[in-house]
């Protein structure tokens, strides 16, 4: 099977993180792997063992030159099946080079953002299938009138044995300059209004009161930075708030957390949760999007309301003060992963739409 993938993500995470585990996977079943991939992109250089790379220039979705070119690159190539793997162009130009080449069309939603019904239809009838990566996503495109039959829930996945290290808290500390009695809190996300930031902050003088040792890691970079940590000086809570922007070694800093705080207000799936589970670390989170297919409420962290700043206060206090209900429920985290996010479970699953959709 020739499969032509298509992803626009410049950074190896997320969306694309997860495209290079199923290029893995994928060659190693023996599939024949193409990847489109914007010019300079990380992917473009991890993928080259398991893909023929074909690098284009992208400028999103009203670059009709990058649809012409992935016609051509199609007509050339000639694959089984398309799949595009991201937004940005890659399911507008993916659908319509396809729909001109003859070559069936697979589309990935990673995000749970709402679209206008007839939009919704209109999009996806494109494409001979649709992936979501959570149940959560699948019910939008669902009440948005997308046809239950043309929509799968393919779970993202953890690279469960990549997060499995050792926690060295005399390093973390050091590292940013904490207390050696410190206990570390980390929310991972972009710094958007829709992660939810400032709920977690507004939180934070309560859980102070009880747990004054406690400090907050702000890991991820985004236009609202200005503003958190103006809010942060309002609440005169900078000095337990540490913004550590994009960081490149969450491996060695995941095992060194005693809690990862999520409040989101929308959210497909959650990567930086499954990495959180994997290192056995709980988890407060919105009860948002795919957000609760991975955190179950009570077993490996709980759920609260979104954009609820009080319902957040109790359960952060309550991990970070008992010791024991951390350690279980981190440990009930690492199970869920195992048993329903692993790498090999979303190859498997992509693979049975393949055989489903490809062409004859």
């Amino acid at each position: 099977m020739r499969v032509l993938h298509i992803e626009t993500g410049m950074n190896l995470y997320g969306g694309a993180l997860q495209v290079f585990y199923l290029l893995r996977g994928l060659h190693a079943r023996g599939v024949d792997n193409l990847l489109v991939c914007p010019c300079g992109s990380a992917i473009a250089v991890e993928a080259r063992p398991y893909a023929k790379v074909i690098e284009l220039p992208m400028r999103g979705e009203v670059d009709l030159i990058f649809g012409w070119r992935l016609l051509q690159t199609l007509r050339r190539e000639r694959p089984d099946l398309v799949h595009a793997h991201s937004r940005r162009g890659a399911d507008l130009w993916g659908a319509i080079a396809a729909r001109i080449a003859g070559i069936p069309a697979l589309v990935t939603r990673r995000v749970d953002n709402p679209e206008a019904p007839w939009l919704a239809r209109l999009k996806y009838r494109q494409f001979a299938h649709v992936i979501t990566i959570s149940q959560g996503i699948r019910d939008v495109l669902l009440g948005e009138g997308v046809p239950a039959d043309h929509v799968t829930c393919v779970h993202s996945a953890v690279d469960i044995d990549a997060w499995q290290g050792e926690p060295d808290r005399a390093w973390i500390n050091r590292e940013f300059n904490l207390p050696d009695d410190s206990q570390v809190v980390a929310v991972i996300a972009q710094l958007i209004e829709r992660k939810g930031h400032r709920f977690l902050f507004e939180a934070i003088p309560r859980i102070l009161e009880k747990v004054p040792n406690a400090y907050f890691l702000v890991l991820g970079k985004g236009p609202l930075e200005t503003e958190l940590k103006e809010l942060c000086k309002t609440l005169q809570i900078e000095s337990h708030v540490i913004f550590a922007g994009f960081r490149d070694d969450l491996q060695r800093i995941m095992p060194c957390l005693d809690l990862v705080v999520h409040p989101a207000l929308m959210e497909g799936l959650g990567v930086s949760l499954l990495q959180a589970a994997a290192c056995g670390i709980p988890i407060v989170a919105g009860r948002a999007g795919g957000i609760p297919e991975i955190v179950e409420d009570g077993v490996n962290g709980y759920l609260v309301e979104p954009g609820n700043s009080e319902e957040l206060i109790i359960p952060v206090t309550q991990l970070l003060l008992n010791p024991d209900d951390n350690s279980n429920m981190g440990q009930q985290g690492r199970e869920i992963v195992q048993k329903w996010f692993s790498i090999d479970a979303m190859v498997s699953s992509n693979m049975n739409c393949y055989e489903k959709f490809r062409k004859i």
